[in-house]
């Protein structure tokens, strides 16, 4: 039996799956709702695995694998979805992954994203940053955030440079630039320079990875652009300490000082396995850029940000733990999840039992409720 390629994407859509996995030694396996499932059929052998991938893959792409070690790039299955794909060497043989693109962009309700977000989009200037680690949704809720900006601001040229773009934009209100890395140009750091001639008013870095990159986009938005970002840390305070890190020493105090000017916010999110029904939930922490974290930023205390956060509901802050107890509550994540997710494991653990202890009770006054209902 051999397996092909437009086989296996089918059964990744028709499943619902967001990933697909091709290695030696293994069947094709798929990941639905976060968990990995191996394909009924034969183990991979070397010229499978070869066979598949130059199914979907470019000479230049092969060329570029052989030189250095993988290659990322996106493309269309027909009309009914898009695949980002990493192409690499491991063990000395070929291997890929490829995450389903959804072919629908979803609302920030559907999301799940904090309201407070929006108001962000309407920010004159300044650095959003999107943050999480791999497959957390940053891409999809990055996308959703610019889907509002086309649809409801006439005044925006809204410039997108992405390693490879997931989410086609077409015009509507705004006019779209979308860039791709390593197609259109060659660095996110060129892209960025060249960004600030094309005369933009929102820049989209699909990922801040390198020390160029991290400083072409903190100039963008110190110049007058709403700038937005990824970067694969959880939490504000470390992805502030992150990008001052980036730099060296020397500058570590300058960055800092641009840094408590031009950032807006921080939004930190993961997706968790839903306890309720198949399929996976998305939490928030939100940072939104006060005077008083500010001064922490300047200050190099980035460790007192959360207590800010915790006591920052007026200004549509939340924490990643009270996001968690959240979802708890309403029965949509185990307990388990928000004890190994949580910032705080020792604090949370008490709230859990406060409100296990109100869950409990909530349920015994509906059960008094509906023996009363029946007696009369």
């Amino acid at each position: 039996m051999s397996y092909q390629m437009s086989d296996l994407l089918q059964l990744v859509v028709s499943e619902g799956a967001s990933d697909l996995h091709v290695r030696v030694g293994i069947p094709p396996t798929i990941r639905v709702h976060g968990t990995l499932h191996k394909v009924e059929g034969p183990k991979l052998a070397k010229e499978d695995v070869e066979d598949l991938v130059q199914s979907t893959t470019s000479e230049d792409q092969i060329q570029q694998v052989r030189e250095h070690g993988g290659s990322d790039y996106a493309f269309a299955f027909g009309d009914i979805a898009r695949f980002r794909v990493s192409v690499f060497k491991e063990r000395g043989d070929y291997a890929m992954v490829l995450r389903q693109i959804p072919s629908t962009l979803l609302t920030m309700e559907q999301i799940g994203i904090p309201p407070s977000i929006k108001e962000l989009l309407y920010k004159p200037r300044g650095l959003v940053l999107v943050t999480g680690p791999t497959g957390s949704g940053k891409s999809t809720t990055l996308a959703s955030m610019l889907n509002i900006l086309n649809e409801e601001r006439e005044d925006v040229h809204l410039i997108t440079v992405e390693d490879p773009i997931e989410y086609y934009h077409t015009h509507k209100k705004s006019v779209v630039t979308q860039r791709e890395v390593h197609v259109d140009v060659p660095s996110f750091g060129e892209a960025l320079r060249r960004a600030l001639r094309q005369d933009p008013d929102v820049i989209l870095v699909g990922e801040m990875r390198d020390l160029e990159t991290i400083e072409a986009a903190i100039t963008a938005a110190e110049t007058g652009h709403l700038v937005f970002g990824t970067l694969h840390t959880t939490g504000a305070a470390k992805t502030i300490d992150r990008l001052v890190n980036a730099f060296p020493t020397n500058q570590q105090e300058m960055i800092r000082i641009q840094l408590s000017t031009v950032l807006q916010s921080v939004i930190s999110q993961l997706l968790l396995p839903r306890s309720d029904k198949p399929g996976r939930v998305a939490v928030f922490e939100v940072m939104i850029n006060t005077p008083s974290i500010a001064a922490l930023i300047r200050d190099n205390k980035t460790f007192r940000i959360n207590s800010d956060i915790q006591t920052g509901a007026k200004y549509g802050m939340v924490t990643l733990d009270s996001f968690l107890l959240d979802k708890f509550s309403q029965g949509i994540i185990s307990e388990e999840e928000v004890i190994t997710k949580a910032q705080d494991p020792a604090t949370i653990m008490s709230k859990l039992e406060e409100v296990q202890d109100a869950m409990a009770a909530a349920a015994q006054a509906e059960a008094r409720a509906e023996e009363e209902a029946v007696r009369a």
